[in-house]
């Protein structure tokens, strides 16, 4: 009878953790866990207002630990080790034992995301909530107390790894040299802020060999000619609400995602704090998720490898910036057409070519064909707690051409910029999804 005990004991405990993973299974509520846990994050990036390129990285790394704890639940998904650069395999799960992997999943995420924020204390208490959920499951004490230190384990590799991405080396560079240069990026209105990461290109890159790998063409040359073709898109961007204002305007504000807008009234200013272009991205990985009724694998790998092409499509986006170091059309126009001119949208603090939001909207929509297929129609609500209504698309890739050509109706990229960026995009995330293979 003894023999037979310590045979059932740990049977048990493997149906307990299985019971608990059916259920939400059969609810269809596992994945909220990664949803809500991906949602927290983004709340805390707005919160903290980290840019673009920032909040990139930040998506990244937590994906990548749930991703991989996940899978050793999920043997038909392949690891990353060995895929993204200098990525080393994560601890393996202790054999013999019985681990709850959406729990540990979670906990890595979280731990990671953690680490690349400020405001801690918000994560912290997420996770009393969540964790108070798990354990209201009945799961074991030790099924529990070993998923959480799993998922601790793999968090502390994933963060070693970020650790050597330069990119604690690159706040210690030099700002970036104002050019006086007519053609050169000069800082603009309203608060004349300091290039934004004029180093992203230093960062190490996930999955593309180098930052310059998807070079676009040059921007057009800066001459201010009246029958000259820089001049004939600087007027098309002074132009561009001539006609179709409302739509335009609506399409503009829809896609702006610029983490830090400042009003000024007399003396006061203040700021709007609002999701990144990333941000919006990974919003709609999550629309997507639920529309395919994805679970808890199937979805946390989506996030991952949206975070991935967006983090590798800033790069190359960054890389181009501040190579051809543009000036931006609310400069131009001041200057020689209109000093009373404004954009649409607040110029954000970084040069024109190529536009960002075009090239990791472009990116993220190409890996999100790859996984749903093109002529996946969605309603894009991610900005309606923003204050704005829904969008409706097609595909995902009308989507990506809607958010490039907002930043022409927005006042604040030329023509060249959107188009390039578009390709330079589609290039990036074409590699990406060639490259990795997620699955078995």
């Amino acid at each position: 009878m003894r023999t037979l005990s310590l045979l059932i004991v740990p049977l048990l405990i493997l149906v307990s953790c299985k019971q608990v993973n059916e259920n939400y299974a059969q609810e269809a509520t596992r994945a909220e866990w990664m949803h809500q846990s991906m949602k927290k994050l983004t709340d805390v990036i707005v919160h903290d207002i980290f840019s673009p390129p920032v909040a990139s990285r930040i998506y990244a790394y937590p994906s990548i630990a749930a991703y991989e704890v996940l899978r050793q639940d999920h043997p038909n998904y392949s690891s990353l080790s060995g895929q993204l650069t200098d990525f080393a395999p994560i601890p393996q799960p202790e054999a013999g034992q019985e681990y709850c992997f959406p729990l540990a999943s979670v906990h890595a995420f979280l731990k990671t995301g953690k680490a690349f924020i400020f405001s801690e204390d918000k994560i912290e208490a997420f996770e009393e909530e969540v964790y108070a959920e798990y354990k209201a499951l009945n799961m074991p004490t030790a099924v529990y107390e070993r998923s959480i230190a799993y998922g601790a384990a793999v968090s502390d590799h994933i963060l070693a790894w970020a650790d050597k991405d330069n990119y604690k080396q690159t706040r210690t560079f030099p700002k970036y040299s104002i050019n006086d240069k007519e053609a050169r990026w000069k800082p603009t209105p309203p608060d004349y802020m300091d290039a934004i990461e004029p180093h992203w290109n230093k960062i190490r890159p996930f999955v593309l060999q180098s930052p310059e790998q998807f070079t676009p063409p040059p921007p057009t040359p800066y001459d201010m000619a009246k029958d000259s073709k820089f001049y004939e898109e600087l007027m098309e961007v002074y132009k561009a609400l001539s006609e179709d204002a409302e739509e335009r305007t609506e399409i503009a504000k829809f896609w702006d995602c610029n983490p830090y807008v400042s009003h000024h009234k007399g003396h006061v200013m203040f700021a709007t704090k609002k999701i990144t272009p990333g941000g919006h991205w990974m919003g709609i990985s999550k629309i997507a998720s639920e529309k395919a009724n994805a679970d808890m694998m199937q979805t946390t790998a989506v996030y991952t490898q949206v975070a991935i092409a967006l983090a590798d499509a800033f790069i190359s986006c960054w890389d181009e910036k501040y190579r051809s170091s543009l000036i931006r059309p609310e400069t131009v126009i001041n200057t020689h057409l209109d000093e009373d001119w404004t954009p649409l949208l607040q110029t954000p603090p970084f040069p024109e070519y190529t536009s960002g939001h075009s090239v990791i909207s472009r990116a993220a929509a190409i890996t999100l064909t790859d996984i749903y297929g093109d002529n996946f129609a969605f309603i894009d609500s991610t900005e309606v707690e923003y204050g704005l209504p829904p969008r409706t698309f097609t595909s995902f890739l009308q989507a990506s051409e809607e958010a490039a050509v907002s930043r022409l109706y927005g006042g604040i990229h030329y023509r060249p910029a959107i188009d390039y960026g578009v390709e330079q995009g589609e290039q990036v995330g074409k590699y990406i999804v060639g490259k990795l293979k997620i699955k078995k």
